[in-house]
């Protein structure tokens, strides 16, 4: 695929989840008792980020022949368990961190109590639109293995998991193994999610669904890695926070193991992504989107 066509389309797809997190976030003005809650919801989920999670999953739903629209309560509920996530992250017990995208975070705004009652109800209001999906016409079986999938990601083998261990091996000085692990569970399980319930809601296979699962293993794994490479040799201009926060937190990380040879991991781990796809294309098809949306994470600058 052509660069100016990936990009066009990048732009269209990124809009399109955009406007579906948009339609399915709260309305301030719709709940006036807790109208503050609803308004630091938004304001944690609307801040401008890549979407590359509803993205993946709502380009992986069609590659499997599902409709995106049904599938769009999913795409919404996948970015506010994310944005949930990095509220929590910012926070002064954790990271600490005051800017986000080129803006104060959720808790520089709102206070740090207030933002971590922001992020739990994210992660709760994630359900509740997630099940949405029943009423366009998915079939019950298939939303409530997808809602599975995203706790299990979501949760205490997933992603929290992957965040309260970083927390456990800050100051430490983890091996290789250790970092990999905390990646799959920290970034990848979101990914995984993304993908897997794009596969589940269009009705893919078993065994497409563990392939698209080890796709996004190394998809995640890559993106893990250029983030800490960027933490550590970015532009604070572009990337939108400051650099250097790993190595003030005290965290090790493959920039910390491997310097500016932490950009060879990256493109390891993106040539596996790309070759499990290609053997799903022998079966499904081009997946044009896809192979070209993992092929632009090894080279993104923020």
């Amino acid at each position: 695929m052509e660069q100016t066509d990936f990009n066009e389309w990048l732009s269209q797809a990124s809009a399109e989840a955009e406007a579906v997190l948009e339609t399915y976030l709260p309305d301030p003005a719709s709940e006036p008792k807790t109208a503050r809650l609803a308004e630091s919801m938004r304001y944690a989920c609307l801040s401008g980020g890549k979407r590359l999670r509803p993205v993946f999953l709502l380009e992986t739903c069609r590659y499997f022949g599902g409709d995106a629209k049904a599938a769009g309560p999913f795409a919404a509920a996948i970015e506010m368990i994310h944005s949930f996530s990095l509220v929590h992250d910012d926070l002064p017990s954790m990271d600490n961190d005051t800017l986000r995208r080129g803006r104060p975070t959720t808790w520089a705004v709102y206070g740090d109590g207030f933002a971590t009652v922001s992020g739990d109800t994210l992660s709760l209001y994630a359900f509740e639109t997630a099940a949405k999906a029943a009423a366009l016409g998915v079939p019950v079986k298939r939303v409530l293995r997808a809602i599975a999938e995203l706790a299990a990601e979501a949760g205490l083998s997933g992603m929290c998991g992957g965040q309260a261990l970083d927390m456990i091996l800050t100051g430490r000085k983890p091996s290789e193994e250790d970092l990999r692990f905390l990646y799959r569970a920290k970034t990848g399980a979101l990914l995984r999610a993304s993908m897997a319930i794009g596969a589940i809601l269009a009705g893919a296979s078993e065994e497409e669904v563990e392939t698209v699962n080890d796709i996004a293993d190394h998809v995640g794994m890559a993106f893990q890695i250029l983030d800490d490479y960027l933490d550590a040799y970015g532009d604070e201009a572009v990337i939108g926070k400051p650099v250097g926060s790993d190595e003030k937190n005290g965290k090790t990380t493959f920039a910390t193991l491997y310097g500016r040879g932490a950009g060879r991991l990256v493109e390891e781990e993106t040539e596996e992504a790309l070759s499990l796809l290609s053997k799903l294309e022998e079966k499904r098809g081009e997946a044009a989107h896809l192979s070209a949306l993992i092929r632009q994470l090894a080279g993104r600058d923020h």
